[in-house]
């Protein structure tokens, strides 16, 4: 029997416009409705997720940032999984090539600290030189300006506390170098790295978390603080950052329009995110 939903957000609840479809957000509905939790987990932040939250009418519970924080829909925070500062500078130092694609997310700037004043206490993605003119960054700025703040001084220098996580985007190839020279370095293996790839848009993200810290970890210890075994979920997702995820669920769902490395592996395909795939999964599993 299926106790908890476990569902990404972009390329899984939404369609390929952003929208949550009807035939998506009825399902989740039927689905609470039989006494089945929802969480949405997703490597957004909370303020990037919580737009999409609200439009789904139910009691969701929100696993944002690649499982660093798990907080409801007013924005209480339940779990959190800091990266150390220590270990965000290492990255920072090792990925000096990639400066301009590169920012800070926190869980809010704490209230009298050093740069509030400077960049404001509301923005929770603080830059030094990314360019967000870039085609696929443009955008994401647009819609969450009021949260994104450029550093006073060198990026590493917001390092007063502990950070989200490090996060870098750009073009997949660049990306993909980032995660291998990464992985090679020494801080490699003290953090979590996770890589989520928009091929057709030659677009992909890199996210630095706390070690061990991902999307399947976070839901595993949500999951037993609620009381759900692994084969009472349903996990569904389409990008490699899904991958823990997927793999902990007891049932792991691909959308229809996910990258193929995710195809391979064995796990139920159903439709793609336009054709109602995710609704197709919940009502089959489900019933």
């Amino acid at each position: 029997m299926v106790r908890l939903l476990a569902i990404d957000i972009d390329g899984t609840l939404l369609d390929s416009h952003g929208r949550v479809p009807d035939a998506h957000r009825e399902a989740l509905v039927e689905a609470a409705e039989r006494g089945v939790e929802v969480a949405l987990v997703t490597g957004r932040s909370f303020h990037f997720s919580r737009p999409v939250a609200d439009a789904v009418p139910l009691p969701l519970t929100l696993i944002v940032n690649n499982g660093a924080l798990v907080k409801d829909k007013a924005g209480t925070t339940h779990l959190r999984r800091l990266l150390p500062r220590d270990r965000a500078r290492a990255v920072l130092e090792a990925a000096r090539a990639f400066e301009d694609s590169v920012a800070l997310v926190f869980d809010g700037l704490p209230t009298g600290g050093d740069h509030e004043s400077e960049i404001g206490e509301e923005r929770q993605i603080v830059f030094e030189r990314m360019d967000w003119d870039h085609p696929n960054r443009r955008g994401y700025y647009e819609r969450n300006r009021a949260f994104i703040g450029r550093a006073p001084g060198p990026l590493a220098e917001m390092l007063t506390h502990d950070p989200v996580q490090v996060m870098f985007n750009g073009n997949v190839g660049p990306m993909r170098q980032l995660v291998a020279e990464l992985r090679q370095s020494a801080v490699g293996a003290d953090v979590s790295i996770a890589i989520t790839e928009y091929e057709r848009r030659d677009f992909a993200l890199v996210d630095i978390n706390a070690e061990g810290c991902s999307k399947g970890s976070t839901l595993a210890q949500y999951a037993a603080l609620r009381g759900v075994a692994a084969n009472e979920i349903l996990a569904a997702g389409d990008n490699l950052n899904d991958v823990e995820m997927l793999e902990f669920a007891g049932i792991p769902v691909i959308m229809g329009n996910a990258t193929d490395a995710l195809k391979t592996r064995g796990w139920h395909v159903t439709g793609t995110n336009d054709d109602g795939g995710l609704a197709d999964a919940i009502r089959h599993f489900i019933a």
